[in-house]
């Protein structure tokens, strides 16, 4: 057995962060004619600019286009006129915090090769940073220019021109920060009401007395001080502040309740006690494992984690991770390839209890043993509490990537580090390096001696529940995400092949990923779903995307969930991670359904399409896999759909195999399967009369024969030709590969001795069932 401990598959350098409050690309045909220009600008709702203009003792060059482009710089000194300027005026009730200014340009080969970035808070007299011909990045996060209340103007002075005629010219700018609101007046909740109203984001409020959202409202304040008793932010509820907050008594947030701060510079200061309390899963043994994260900082894990099971919690080295040579069956036997799994058990790292953990990191733990086989009920949920001062602002976590084997995934164990949820777009959005998938642990398949890992029982990593940017699918629980990542939810992401690291060492390349208060997400169910859902079906009208999710159930306890979403920037091909989730690469246990493209041996378990392509005549490709032994009943069903196009037409799904049209709008579809992988089974339709390829539909079979002298006869009983054959014993050690094209044909096995044997083979149509036969 590979040793990777079996819970799944089981620089530094100067960054300035802020969105984008105003920018130009300058598109267009002499910019430079417009004195300011100001076509193209994209600007915060709550600012006012001027433009990009130029000095008086500028002019205007010859025709240039998409940049704006100036003569007339002085050829000796910085001349008081000769500058570009940006000017930028808060409205009322609002204040600009600044964090960078970034731009490109150019000059002509006589143009001037000095220049200073200067601004209107000293009467443009200091310089900031080093602004150059070709652009740069100015830092502006001092306390200067924060807090911006009142027209401030920036000016990028140039001179040294060999000519009148030199030119400097900017090609495109952004100015990055946040425009936050000011706090124009107070409130204050004295234990039964607001003296000045309820707060709002322009009104500091102060509690000074018991507030509990539940009895009350959630609310959103400029600024939260809590000077005596105590706030509860309950299920479902939320606070919002969009600047500081003081603790001074006590604060709690329940386990679905959301506290958020929206300024990323802003502070949480406490003297008193801020807790957290978060849920687990639904769980029936104690081994299942949680994924977490702490939403505070300074949280060790005896604090955090302190009903987990001792030795049992694990941290993950995703340095340490390589996946290059693949198991079968959990077998000990290894080839060239991928499973998913570390090839020498150094990945997961057993923390102890004195351990602080780290914010955006993730944790993986089970619960006390003893705690959970004493507690009554089944399933069961445990609260777990986390102390300390929240988490607030940019958060920036490494991120790793072994190159010494280039066809792994690079997996890597993170979390939201805020007592709120995040948004999955917008972490895809900040983080382009990963590869596009977020992986939330659902156990539910028990563990089982041939799923591929370090230990005699090994969970399987199908029971992942997955995210991209085509839509979610559900993992082993049945539940579907939703696009929330909850507050104490760790997860995991892989780091893209292609990315450009920020650091190499070796074999190890090293990439980061940024959480920021513009993820968080204020709302009064986003947080709720990291332990509970609803399973319904849903209709939900959408004017362009269709997303369609179909389940896999049997009557012994199966669970495999699909999406295909007709999303923009998906294509029919296989698009990568972002639109096309794969399944993962270990061995496949039980049964399994998934999407198929056609021309490609991928296997998917959410897919991405063309949006325009949704059409009557669309047909969508489902393969199906199973290796249980004994009869069983499998089934088929909507589990919910989206969108204009699936909601108004009847879903039919073809059964090639049996050559059976089914109307799944109206009812689940039942079927039983012999073991094998059918990659070509089933389709999704939108015709009751599509028509029908008898040749692909004939039902693939095999007799096996014993012949003397140990030959063994293997004969297809269709049109289908043979072309492999794989014997196995039935501890599924592989014995015999057998190649060739063929309908008939006898082996000599003379080394197979009286018992049971697997027969895998594979037909001409890509069909492939395992038959069991026995030598006597």
């Amino acid at each position: 057995m590979k040793k990777v401990f079996s819970i799944l598959i089981l620089l530094v350098c100067p960054i300035i962060y802020g969105q984008s409050i105003f920018s130009n690309d300058i598109i267009g045909s002499n910019p430079h004619l417009d004195n300011p220009y100001i076509t193209g600008q994209i600007v915060d709702p709550n600012i006012t600019v001027t433009g990009i203009g130029r000095g008086s003792g500028l002019s205007n060059p010859a025709n240039t286009n998409n940049r704006y482009n100036a003569r007339g710089w002085d050829s000796v000194t910085l001349d008081s006129n000769d500058y570009f300027e940006f000017t930028l005026v808060p409205n009322s009730g609002y204040s600009i915090n600044f964090s960078s200014f970034i731009y490109t340009g150019q000059i002509s080969g006589s143009g001037p090769v000095n220049f200073a970035f200067r601004s209107s808070l000293d009467n443009y007299s200091a310089d900031i940073g080093v602004p150059l011909a070709n652009g740069a990045t100015i830092d502006l996060s001092s306390i200067n220019y924060q807090g911006i209340t009142s027209s401030i103007t920036f000016r990028i002075y140039s001179w040294s021109a060999n000519s009148n005629a030199g030119t400097f010219s900017i090609n495109d700018f952004t100015f990055n920060g946040t425009v936050t609101p000011v706090c124009l007046t107070s409130t204050t909740w004295d234990g039964s009401s607001w003296d000045n109203g309820n707060p709002n984001i322009n009104v500091a409020a102060t509690i000074n007395g018991n507030y509990s959202t539940v009895a009350q409202t959630s609310f959103s304040a400029c600024s939260l001080t809590i000077n005596a008793g105590t706030l509860i932010i309950g299920n479902n509820d939320y606070v919002e502040v969009q600047n500081d907050l003081v603790v001074n008594d006590a604060m709690i947030v329940r386990p679905q309740g959301a506290f958020i701060q929206v300024d990323d510079s802003a502070t949480v200061t406490v003297s008193g006690t801020i807790t957290v309390e978060k849920e687990t899963a639904p769980a029936n043994q104690w081994y299942e494992y949680t994924y977490w994260s702490s939403p505070v900082s300074g949280a060790t894990i005896s604090n955090g984690l302190a009903d987990a099971q001792t030795g049992r919690i694990f941290s993950y080295n995703a340095q340490n991770y390589l996946d290059a040579t693949a198991e079968n069956n959990n077998d000990d036997t290894t080839t060239p390839g991928q499973d998913d799994v570390d090839d020498d058990n150094n990945d997961w790292q057993s923390v102890s209890a004195a351990t602080v953990m780290t914010p955006g990191m993730g944790y993986a733990s089970t619960h006390n043993r003893t705690i959970f086989e004493s507690s009554p009920g089944s399933p069961k949920q445990f609260i777990y509490t986390f102390n300390g001062a929240f988490n607030n602002g940019v958060i920036s976590v490494p991120i790793y990537r072994n190159d010494s084997e280039t066809n792994d995934k690079n997996w890597n164990f993170i979390g939201n580090p805020y007592p709120s949820s995040i948004d999955a777009d917008a972490f895809f959005t900040y983080n382009p390096d990963v590869d596009g998938i977020i992986y939330l642990w659902s156990q539910n398949t028990p563990p089982s001696s041939t799923a591929n890992g370090n230990q005699v029982l090994n969970f399987s990593d199908s029971d992942y529940a997955m995210i991209n940017e085509t839509g979610e699918s559900a993992g082993g629980d049945g539940v579907t995400p939703s696009r929330f990542i909850p507050s104490g939810q760790g997860f995991f992401v892989t780091y893209d092949d292609a990315a450009t690291p920020i650091s190499t060492s070796g074999d190890i390349s090293e990439g980061s990923i940024t959480f920021n208060n513009a993820m968080r997400v204020r709302g009064t169910s986003n947080n709720s779903q990291f332990f509970k859902t609803s399973n319904s079906k849903i209709k939900t009208a959408s004017n362009f995307e269709n997303k369609l999710w179909i389940d896999l159930t049997s009557n012994n306890g199966v669970f495999n969930q699909v999406l295909i979403g007709y999303v923009e920037g998906a294509t029919n091909k296989f698009d990568g991670p972002r639109f096309d989730a794969a399944k993962t690469t270990s061995l496949e246990r039980y049964a399994s359904l998934y999407s198929t493209i056609k021309g490609s041996d991928k296997k998917l378990v959410i897919q991405g399409k063309n949006p325009y392509d949704l059409t009557l005549n669309e047909k969508i490709g489902l393969g199906f896999s199973t290796t249980i032994h004994i009869p069983t009943q499998f089934k088929l069903s909507i589990e919910k759909l989206q969108g204009e196009f699936l909601s108004n037409n009847t879903i039919y799904l073809k059964d090639k195999l049996l050559n059976k049209h089914h109307d799944l709008s109206s009812s689940d579809y039942s079927f039983t399967s012999e073991i094998g992988e059918f990659n070509n089974r089933f389709e999704i339709t939108f015709k009751a009369n599509a028509s029908y390829n008898n040749s692909v539909a004939q039902k693939a079979g095999v007799k096996i024969f014993e012949l003397d002298n140990g030959n063994i006869n293997f004969s297809s009983i269709n049109d289908l030709s043979i072309k492999s054959v794989q014997v196995f014993d039935f501890l599924s050690s592989p014995l015999y590969n057998l190649k060739g094209s063929f309908d008939s044909k006898a082996f000599n096995l003379s080394k197979l001795k009286k018992a049971v044997y697997i027969a895998k083979i594979e037909f001409s149509n890509g069909t492939i069932v395992t038959k069991k036969f026995i030598i006597k």
